[in-house]
């Protein structure tokens, strides 16, 4: 079944004339049409500026009347003191020189004194032979664009102060740890005789505290403890461990000189208090120096829990390890094996103990391969017969030069016997 009804008209005839007919009506705006109802300002002025022609627009915009300008008013009056004055010093100079210039920012007044922020063109017209007649100037209202800048200022400064105060809070936080990460830390290492120490703490970042720990303690009769190690973890958490750790070698220590029973009292520690929840644990290297000054040696005794084994730097120009295997990380299990080792210093000797932070630092194209152990041996057999406050000195160099590749804190504690220097 068809359907009768109204049919639409062939193309190009009936409604489709109408439609065409009148939006032609809206394309015959006159010149002067346009002129005056320009979403812009309009002016044109005699080259010493008098105004000769303005559109409604400004006028509007400016809240003026067209007779009290066209003769009466040159383009400066339009302007506010600060606007005369660049007009002055760089418009119009800049203008005579290049004939156009565009895009301007100055501020009008208003007729009532408030301000119109605006963007101006400028052309210069020329006659036949070449001569300067008058001057086309447009003008753009810029209150939007004023808006928009002020907001994005005030954003701007905005986030430049809280950009300050983050800086200077995070001064603050840093000065805070500093403060305490040297309380986890001895001021001053006891002198002890016929022997040189030498200490040096490396931080992987002001912002956050570390877990590497040294100490060196008189046990009287002539005998030193001294002990280093790295709690796992960063933060608060683990600067409370270091404390506790710090503090319970040093206590066992003086209750008992040995560096098994030294660390067997720090696992208990360690394992009651933590084991029920967040288990923290830790490496260690405990030891006793005991000089001899008839002999100017020096005889050391070490326990390690899960340390990297420390280097004895020999007088002869030699380097090795002194290995500790076999002895489990502090604070894990209730009860724990620690490895022990021996060794005596001679003059020239230096014993060096360090934190893993050392042999992990990243090295290499795109800080890919890890610094290690034979490198770190192959570094101070370079410095071996070297005292040691030079052998740590060199150490920090090469901390130095890590950069961003060292991603853990270190500690290092140097011992050595000096050189006998034979009387003149």
């Amino acid at each position: 079944m068809c359907r009768v009804g109204q049919q639409p008209e062939p193309h190009g005839t009936g409604g489709d004339e109408a439609s065409n007919i009148a939006f032609t009506a809206l394309l015959e705006d006159s010149a002067e049409e346009l002129y005056e109802s320009a979403p812009c300002g309009y002016l044109s002025t005699m080259l010493d500026g008098t105004i000769a022609k303005i559109n409604a627009t400004l006028l509007g915009w400016l809240g003026l009347e067209r007779e009290a300008v066209i003769g009466r008013m040159r383009f400066t009056d339009l302007l506010t003191v600060g606007g005369k004055l660049y007009h002055e010093t760089h418009f119009a100079p800049l203008l005579r020189m290049q004939g156009e210039i565009g895009g301007i920012a100055l501020e009008m007044r208003h007729a009532d004194g408030g301000r119109l922020p605006v963007l101006i063109s400028s052309a210069v017209k020329y006659g036949a032979s070449g001569e300067p007649l008058l001057i086309r100037t447009t003008v753009f209202d810029a209150r939007d664009r004023r808006a928009y800048e002020e907001e994005l200022l005030r954003a701007q400064k905005a986030a430049e102060q809280a950009h300050r105060e983050a800086e200077a809070d995070r001064a603050r936080l840093q000065d805070a740890l500093a403060v305490l990460q040297a309380s986890l830390l001895p001021d001053t290492l006891p002198p002890i005789p016929g022997v040189e120490t030498a200490a040096h703490y490396r931080t992987a970042s002001p912002d956050r505290l570390g877990g590497d720990f040294y100490d060196v303690i008189p046990l009287g009769g002539g005998r030193f403890a001294f002990f280093l190690g790295d709690v796992c973890g960063k933060g608060p958490q683990a600067a409370a461990v270091t404390s506790l750790t710090r503090y319970t070698l040093r206590a066992a220590l003086l209750h008992d000189p040995d560096p098994v029973a030294a660390l067997s009292t720090l696992n208990t520690v360690l394992h009651e208090r933590y084991s029920g929840g967040d288990p923290r644990y830790c490496t260690a290297v405990v030891g006793v120096i005991e000089p001899d000054p008839a002999t100017g040696r020096a005889a050391v005794r070490i326990a390690s829990g899960g340390h990297p084994s420390a280097l004895v730097l020999r007088g002869d120009g030699t380097a090795d390890f002194l290995p500790t295997p076999g002895g489990l990380l502090v604070g894990i299990l209730p009860t724990a094996p620690f490895a022990t080792a021996t060794t005596t210093l001679a003059p020239g000797d230096t014993f060096l103990l360090y934190t893993d932070g050392l042999t992990e630092a990243r090295t290499g194209r795109g800080r890919a391969e890890l610094y290690g152990d034979e490198a770190l041996r192959a570094f101070v057999t370079r410095h071996a017969g070297r005292p040691p406050h030079e052998v740590i000195e060199a150490l920090t160099a090469l901390l130095d030069g890590f950069g961003e590749g060292l991603d853990d804190d270190t500690a290092l504690l140097a011992l050595g016997v000096p050189t006998t220097k034979s009387p003149e």
